[in-house]
């Protein structure tokens, strides 16, 4: 078999860069990573990082944004399914519960914590996602209750905003005690308040 002579690519270091700088921020907070930690872990100069991303608060927007771009990515494989509401809620629980699983809680949930010490894009950028992931939720269990899959009362944004927000605070619960079983007795719990 021949040697292919074409050489491997190496991972893009921006892309390199916001893969730690995501992990960090999803385990320790914005305001828990420094550029040196990040420079440290991939074994570069912190001038490097500079390079890619002006300042922390322009890593922290490219962060969210990809970030976003995912999470819409699995939203719209979600609706691509061709689910009911009640199974389009349970894999919106799953994408929640995959994060938690692999030690991290939802980036722009940790971010939203720190909402008040973030840089103004920053904080644009976490309520953008918010409102975009609640949009969704709330066309979701609009359906769901036309059709007569889901039961609750009220408007379906204040039920995705609280969808949501348990969620979140599921997640840290967890986190807490090292518990993933808590976080899914939580979701569940939340789905059963609007019938699904």
């Amino acid at each position: 078999m021949p040697v292919s002579t074409t050489p491997r690519r190496a991972p893009d270091t921006a892309a390199r860069i916001l893969d730690v700088a995501e992990r960090l921020a999803q385990v320790r907070g914005y305001n828990g990573f420094s550029y040196a930690d990040v420079a440290a872990e991939l074994r570069i100069t912190r001038a490097s990082l500079h390079y890619h991303f002006a300042g922390k608060s322009e890593l922290g927007a490219a962060l969210v944004s990809r970030y976003t771009a995912r999470f819409a990515q699995s939203l719209a494989e979600i609706d691509a399914r061709g689910l009911d509401a009640p199974g389009m809620l349970a894999a919106f629980v799953t994408i929640y519960a995959e994060v938690l699983s692999g030690g991290r809680v939802c980036l722009c949930g940790i971010l939203a914590a720190e909402y008040e010490t973030l840089p103004a894009p920053l904080r644009a950028a976490v309520t953008r996602f918010f409102d975009d992931t609640g949009t969704w939720l709330a066309r979701v269990l609009e359906r769901g209750r036309a059709e007569g899959a889901l039961t609750f009362s009220g408007d379906p944004a204040d039920a995705a905003d609280a969808i949501l927000g348990g969620l979140e605070g599921a997640m840290l619960l967890a986190r807490t005690r090292a518990d993933l079983a808590r976080f899914g007795a939580a979701a569940h719990a939340l789905l059963r308040c609007v019938g699904a």
